[in-house]
């Protein structure tokens, strides 16, 4: 087989466990011999629209076999995969569409596809059209030779620091990702993982449906989260394995029926986007369940560090070591080395890491450190074992009389209290110490706003100088798909007018 890419794994499955199942959607069941069979066409068919080597492909829709079908026929004859964020509107997803030079659109279930037909051939990717078009082409492999440096897909960025940037991750990302999955998180053959956050983003994707997929077990696939149907699968097709954002998780053990419900199956609860609050995580212990959590970012696709859970306990509030074929080094704002327990921006190397951004050569050489070293932009510490512990984003960062405020620190003190269900926390000018720290804080529901014992509640805690000097409230804060806060928003809101505690 010429194809080293993922394009060839439904094939490479095929023939070890034809009979196996490899995806669930609403009740519908596909084996990899079925899954390879609809690759195969579907490949065909993308020639004949036009797709050749090279090409960008996009996909736009929830979670739906034809996300995969499409990344595999995709890889099968050597184009880009380039998935788009259902939440974004017409002219956000028209800019990657145009920023990408894809000329082909698959959707499913889109609202949005209509307004960008002027833009793309779009292909509809569900329904008696798109069977039909599938049954009618051959299906005979395409073994286009694919390496494994060949670009495997453009993921756009979140954005949460200006406009989205495509970041290009090649067959060998995606692989050597899924093989960093596989040794630290020892994910087995009979994994049957349920996959309801978004495959749009590089999380979900890659850190469990194609890890589940390469080992040969099952994705149960969701088109969206919802906390009572996912307590309901968990039980119905005995869910080993789960990822979500902590949000996600809270929502789970929010439910009603938590304490009835059979999590007996469950092995694997993954966890990223931000670090699991430690009221979730005795939620969860106390159903005997304990989280894997991980740090990770797109252009590593995107696994970085890992946390067990046997080693939570003594390393608290750490976000792990590096996956096993990925490194990590930390670096002071002069580019020397920072020591234990020294704060230092967190820099990634591994064979998951990006080569870089699409068409910007600028922006790619300016996110490597001495051009081998990828620049998250976080500012971390490690302790004397080598556990790194992520303290704030480079940009978070504000100085408050000289000294340096890192929020997340303040954010997680702040989330100890029961009253505080979310909050986020960032610097504000101030005549006599140059920046202070404002806390925006989500209540829970029925308690009262008390800005001043929120305050009361860190003294003795923090440091003073990191203390918030006031405190507004707010129903919600934003968030992205992927969970993280988006403090631009924030700011803009809450950032200029003087509230009161």
């Amino acid at each position: 087989m010429l194809n080293q890419g993922i394009g060839s794994w439904p094939a490479r499955r095929a023939r070890k466990t034809p009979r196996r199942t490899a995806l669930v959607h609403e009740d519908r069941s596909i084996t990899y011999a079925a899954l390879d069979d609809r690759v195969n066409r579907l490949a065909h068919v993308l020639r004949e629209r036009g797709i050749s080597r090279g090409d960008r492909v996009a996909y736009l829709g929830p979670n739906h076999p034809a996300y995969l079908e499409t990344l595999f026929a995709a890889g099968t004859i050597g184009s880009v995969f380039v998935p788009l964020n259902t939440r974004l509107t017409a002219p956000e997803l028209r800019h990657q569409i145009e920023d990408s030079g894809s000329t082909l659109m698959v959707s499913t279930r889109s609202p949005q596809a209509d307004a960008l037909a002027d833009a793309i051939d779009i292909l509809p990717a569900e329904g008696a059209d798109y069977e039909a078009a599938l049954a009618a082409a051959t299906p005979e492999p395409w073994d286009e030779p694919v390496a494994l440096d060949d670009p495997c897909l453009i993921m756009y960025t979140s954005g949460t620091t200006g406009r989205p940037k495509g970041a290009v991750l090649t067959h060998g990302n995606m692989v050597w990702n899924c093989f960093n999955v596989l040794v630290d998180a020892d994910l087995a053959a009979d994994e049957v993982t349920l996959v309801s956050a978004p495959l749009f983003h590089i999380a979900a994707l890659g850190m469990t449906c194609l890890p589940t997929l390469l080992k040969g077990g099952t994705a149960v696939l969701e088109s969206a989260f919802d906390p009572a149907r996912a307590l309901e699968l968990i039980g119905r097709h005995r869910i080993t394995c789960l990822f979500g954002v902590p949000a996600m998780y809270e929502m789970l053990a929010a439910e009603p029926g938590w304490e009835q419900a059979d999590l007996s199956s469950l092995r694997n609860l993954m966890c990223g986007g931000a670090p699991v609050p430690g009221r979730t995580i005795r939620r969860y212990l106390d159903r005997g369940l304990a989280f894997v959590q991980g740090y990770g970012m797109t252009e590593a696709a995107p696994g970085v560090l890992l946390l067990e859970s046997r080693d939570a306990a003594e390393h608290a509030g750490s976000a792990g070591v590096p996956h096993f074929f990925t490194d990590v080094r930390l670096v002071g704002a002069d580019g020397a080395p920072a020591g234990t327990d020294e704060p230092g921006e967190l820099l990634v190397s591994g064979p998951n890491v990006t080569p870089g951004y699409w068409r910007r050569p600028r922006e790619s050489e300016e996110a490597f450190h001495e051009g081998a070293w990828f620049r998250s932009g976080d500012i971390a510490k490690t302790d004397a074992d080598g556990y790194v512990r992520l303290v704030d984003r480079v940009k978070d960062m504000f100085i408050s009389g000289g000294e340096n405020v890192y929020p997340a620190e303040v954010e997680d003190a702040l989330l100890d209290h029961p009253d505080v269900a979310d909050c986020a926390v960032f610097g504000v000018p101030d005549e006599k110490w140059g920046e202070v720290g404002r806390a925006v804080v989500v209540l829970r529901g029925g308690r009262a706003p008390d800005g001043s014992a929120l305050l009361s509640h860190l003294d003795g805690r923090l440091a003073r100088y990191k203390i918030p000097k006031s405190v507004v409230f707010a129903d919600t804060l934003p968030r992205s798909g992927a969970g993280k806060l988006l403090k631009g928003p924030l700011r803009t809101a809450y950032g200029t007018d003087a509230n009161p505690l």
